[in-house]
């Protein structure tokens, strides 16, 4: 049960970063000069789709107070390496982001390191 925890703590923080990923571009690209540059800010903070980007990172926050009530931090932090897995398949597909060879042969390393730490 408290493995819930983990996997809550990795869906919410991959939610996070795909949504605020996929609205970032209707907004255009980052002005160079400073005023406005924190306007953008602001605009992008105060879109519905990003601001729940936000509440999934207090979410996993939240989760991951919770795993660490049930398990050792070497144990449970590996696990973290889901998420460049998740984020990476999931942009693959819902964002067309591109597939290469290195993405994929680090990805299998990141998965290998997670099954060998999470047995010793």
């Amino acid at each position: 049960m408290a493995h819930l925890y983990i996997f809550g703590t990795i869906l919410f923080t991959v939610y996070g970063q795909l949504v605020i990923k996929w609205r970032i571009p209707f907004h255009g690209a980052l002005p160079a000069e400073m005023l406005p540059k924190l306007i953008f800010l602001l605009k992008l903070f105060f879109d519905p789709f990003i601001m729940s980007g936000f509440v999934a990172a207090f979410l996993a926050s939240l989760c991951w107070m919770a795993a660490m009530t049930a398990f050792d931090l070497s144990y449970a932090y590996p696990f973290m390496g889901l998420n460049f897995v998740l984020v990476f398949l999931a942009s693959a597909i819902l964002l067309s982001e591109q597939v290469t060879l290195y993405k994929v042969v680090g990805l299998f390393l990141i998965v290998l390191g997670i099954v060998i730490s999470s047995r010793g």
